[in-house]
């Protein structure tokens, strides 16, 4: 069962690069990356699928499913990862390909209060656009991630340790029984 896993930053500290990694030595996790993908240009678009978008929607396409590490910026998802996701959809007709029936959960660590959860509810709508199966068995919203990590990046707070735990087990199981 092949799961696809993307952090939604592209800094070499990001708390969510953190967070998949630790999430990556709980679960066989497929690790990707959206570094390299172009801002979306139609133009681009007509020219040629860029190599590194094409690469990451034939991983997608061959996965069962589908683990977003998301930040949270200004309350909501960031660009940087929407604009991934939207190549990943291009051309429409590969939609269906690339995201159909596939189970994805939505993780996230920020250092603010609010553990990305605003972040996480805007995903929900793109989401089902794409027409795949949210994961709504658990939630992990990790908040003041700058104390839950040590500076080689490592998950250290053995709370939020159990709290992935349980949630990447919950999410296997779910993609197991409902991807694709």
């Amino acid at each position: 069962m092949t799961i696809v896993a993307l952090s939604g930053s592209l800094r070499a500290k990001s708390f969510n690069t953190m967070l998949l990694h630790a999430a990556a030595e709980v679960a066989p996790l497929d690790v990707a990356t959206i570094a390299g993908i172009p801002l979306y240009d139609g133009d681009v678009e007509a020219a040629g699928m860029p190599a590194p978008v094409a690469a990451l929607k034939d991983r997608i396409a061959a996965a069962k499913g589908l683990l977003l590490v998301t930040p949270e910026y200004n309350g909501s998802l960031p660009g940087v990862f929407k604009n991934a996701i939207d190549w990943l959809s291009r051309p429409s007709t590969d939609i269906r390909r690339v995201f159909g029936g596939l189970a994805v959960g939505v993780i996230g660590a920020t250092p603010g209060p609010g553990g990305t959860a605003l972040s996480q509810a805007a995903w929900m709508l793109v989401l089902r656009r794409l027409d795949t199966i949210p994961f709504f068995g658990a939630s992990l919203q990790v908040s003041s991630a700058g104390k839950v990590f040590d500076d080689g990046g490592a998950l250290v707070d053995a709370e939020v340790k159990g709290r992935l735990g349980k949630y990447m087990h919950a999410f296997l199981a779910f993609v197991d029984r409902h991807g694709r």
